[in-house]
């Protein structure tokens, strides 16, 4: 039909109007038309410093060096500048996406509407917490209930705790952590001017819970309810929590998790970089920010 004429201009048909004809997309009479043997056509550009085959054992070593699990290619694209290696994003995530190393993912269900609209992020340390919990089974005592809190400016876990029971004084144990750290000493108005996020669970809304609030100095901040993004910050930490600990490893005691709990803070604030903060670790961030304070004052 393409070789055919118009009667009335006696040019041929355009390939347009036949693939209209014969109802065939156009990318399968292009496909069709191909070369045989023609190799497929690669991305212009330079490669980079190594080709794909000598790249993906660098790729592989800094995936098995990070003590976490499930880090994305922006962060192992960091990882691997720090160590001299210098390639671009995407072709870091084509080369994981085509050997399988890239951490499965749950899709999510469409949102509705929004009720928090904002962001809950600071620009200083030490100006908002957020608080949460979770839970894990031990081998020996059952369940277990775990709480934490984080910075929402540099990420950092400044708390730790876990208990066989969950209650509203066991979820004050980070808080006093944190304050002890950062502020010097727990006496009363230590934390003032410093907020704290929180769900409306029954730990955090208990009288004990927000009277230990008022003796620091903290301002109580709770997240809207049904709007975990109000509480953003904790719940990314719970992700990692779980990814590279809880889901990883097994414990026979609540004091065994503890401990564990303990050195999984010292690992995250030192090693854990974040993309917002030019992969930074939230160890670095504070450093950076309270020597600039040191040297304005």
């Amino acid at each position: 039909m393409s070789r055919t004429t118009l009667p009335s201009t006696q040019k041929p048909y355009c390939l347009v109007r036949v693939c209209q004809v014969w109802r065939l997309p156009r990318s399968t009479l292009d496909w069709q038309r191909r070369p045989q043997g023609r190799q497929p056509t690669k991305r212009p550009g330079p490669v980079g410093p190594c080709a794909d085959h000598d790249l993906m054992p660098h790729l592989k070593a800094t995936l098995a060096a990070t003590p976490f699990h499930g880090e994305g290619y922006r962060k192992v694209w960091a990882r691997l500048r720090y160590a001299g290696i210098r390639t671009s994003k995407r072709r870091v995530l084509r080369l994981m996406r085509e050997h399988q190393l890239l951490a499965p993912q749950r899709r999510g269900r469409r949102p509705g509407p929004r009720v928090h609209d904002g962001t809950i992020t600071t620009t200083r340390v030490t100006e908002m917490w957020g608080t949460d919990m979770t839970a894990t089974f031990t081998a020996a005592e059952g369940q277990a209930a775990i709480f934490f809190a984080v910075d929402h400016c540099s990420l950092e876990c400044v708390g730790i705790h876990a208990a066989k029971r969950g209650t509203c004084f066991e979820a004050l144990e980070p808080l006093r952590q944190g304050v002890r750290e950062f502020f010097g000493a727990f006496a009363p108005q230590a934390a003032r001017g410093l907020a704290l996020r929180h769900d409306h669970v029954s730990q955090d809304m208990s009288h004990d819970f927000q009277e230990e609030l008022a003796f620091l100095g903290l301002d109580s901040s709770p997240a809207f309810v049904r709007a975990p993004e109000g509480n953003g910050c904790a719940e990314r930490f719970v992700r990692s929590l779980k990814e590279n600990l809880l889901w990883v490893r097994t414990f026979a005691t609540a004091e065994e998790l503890r401990q564990a709990l303990l050195d999984f803070k010292r690992t995250y604030n030192q090693n854990w970089i974040i993309q917002r903060h030019d992969y930074k670790t939230p160890a670095q961030m504070r450093r950076e920010q309270l020597q600039a304070l040191a040297l304005a004052a």
